[in-house]
């Protein structure tokens, strides 16, 4: 079946005993918070476990350990979107620099991030296409289009961190913590502030996602569903922000964010993946080799993206039931 209104990783291994970027991110700092507390201690509360994922993060980069590139993308991502989401709380000029530097941190994190999981993602469709499909020195291709990529991505991002710009960066999150520009809102209770803003990014998903049946099938949709994957991101992750003073109500919101998120995850990984496939053919054929194997994973993502759409529509009608948002009002 298919409907017209609508990532998997790998990396070497490490011996690190460092706990897990998710962990520390869950630890909030400071007194148990609950729907009495001031807002501005809950926002702060997450930022500030974000700021240590992401500084943790940061020596496990250098020295290219398992997964350090995606949970430093993820930490820089979470602080970005709380601050988006939470500028009634923590706003002014601070908020705004700190987002746009972020945004920046974020891009070169994911160069590596994106080439590693294409490659993983191509390499594993190869290896399960029949022997007898496999025409020409696709895996040989294969390597040399990506290599080179994950090299000067890598490059790039180490060359970034031993920037003057990543170390102002550090120091404006500093500040954010030690001297937070905090609102009037921020000293209000967390239940009468947060569940509104939460709910307000909610509301940007349902616009987006209504927009994706007028989009022509296509590019157009893929990016309507692209748009809608950020904007349930965001959400996911202000009802993570919330979640200790608010409970159980505002995880399970944000768990079904995350299975929407998710699956149109997939679905970006299958539109990139396509335009590598026929990117790769092409070369193939310039070249003078057989493209016949690169068709092969064009309709196989082609077919995928088609599935997972339909599969992003149901995960939405699943997360946009009102039992999940009551805890909202």
């Amino acid at each position: 079946p298919r409907s017209d209104s609508f990532p998997r990783r790998t990396a070497r291994c490490s011996t690190t005993t460092q706990p897990h970027p998710d962990q520390l991110a869950a630890q909030p700092a400071g007194p148990r918070l609950t729907p009495r507390s001031p807002a501005g201690d809950v926002v702060l509360a997450y930022l500030r476990a974000q700021v240590n994922a992401l500084t943790t993060m940061d020596p496990m980069v250098r020295r290219d350990e398992h997964d350090a590139v995606h949970q430093m993308r993820v930490a820089a991502r979470r602080l970005r979107s709380a601050l988006q989401a939470f500028e009634q709380v923590v706003g002014g000029p601070q908020a705004r620099f700190l987002e746009a530097e972020l945004k920046w941190l974020g891009g070169l994190l994911g160069a590596p991030r994106d080439a590693e999981v294409l490659a993983g993602r191509l390499q594993r469709h190869l290896h399960e296409t029949p022997a007898e499909l496999v025409m020409g020195a696709v895996a040989r291709r294969l390597r040399l289009h990506f290599a080179p990529l994950a090299a000067a991505g890598r490059a790039d991002l180490l060359a970034a961190l031993d920037s003057a710009r990543y170390f102002v960066l550090l120091d404006a999150l500093a500040e954010l913590l030690a001297n937070p520009p905090l609102t009037a809102k921020a000293g209000k209770r967390a239940v009468d502030v947060l569940p509104a803003l939460v709910a307000r990014a909610y509301r940007r998903v349902a616009r987006r996602t209504r927009q994706v049946p007028r989009a022509p099938s296509g590019h157009a949709r893929d990016v309507a569903l692209h748009d809608v994957r950020k904007a349930a991101k965001r959400a996911r992750y202000a009802a993570e922000a919330v979640s200790p003073a608010m409970g159980g109500k505002a995880g399970r919101f944000a768990r079904r964010m995350k299975d929407l998120q998710s699956v149109l995850g997939d679905h970006q990984d299958a539109v990139v993946a396509r335009g590598v496939d026929r990117e790769l053919g092409l070369s193939s054929y310039l070249a003078g080799e057989n493209a016949f194997t690169y068709g092969l994973l064009h309709e196989r993502d082609a077919e995928e993206a088609l599935w997972l759409q339909d599969q992003a529509r149901r995960a939405w009608q699943r997360s946009s039931r009102p039992k999940y948002r009551r805890w909202m009002t």
